[in-house]
């Protein structure tokens, strides 16, 4: 997911990416400890997914511990 993509998203639908990107990166760094996961190059993009759609949130001062907890 490039900067720019995120930057066109709307307050809800970067909560939303965010929640799927946290269960994401979850997923991969379980499948990465069982030695299920080949492509680990993976992993690292999930993890900068995750910090763009943080930093967008924070530009954007979104309350990102009330809307994750809905």
């Amino acid at each position: 997911m490039k900067a720019s993509e995120v930057h066109a998203l709307d307050d809800h639908e970067v909560v939303e990416r965010l929640k799927d990107a946290r269960d994401e990166e979850f997923s991969l760094r379980f499948r990465h400890s069982t030695g299920e996961l080949e492509n680990t190059a993976r992993l690292s993009a999930a993890r900068r997914d995750v910090a763009r759609l943080l930093t967008v949130a924070r530009e954007r001062g979104i309350d990102l511990d009330t809307e994750l907890s809905r």
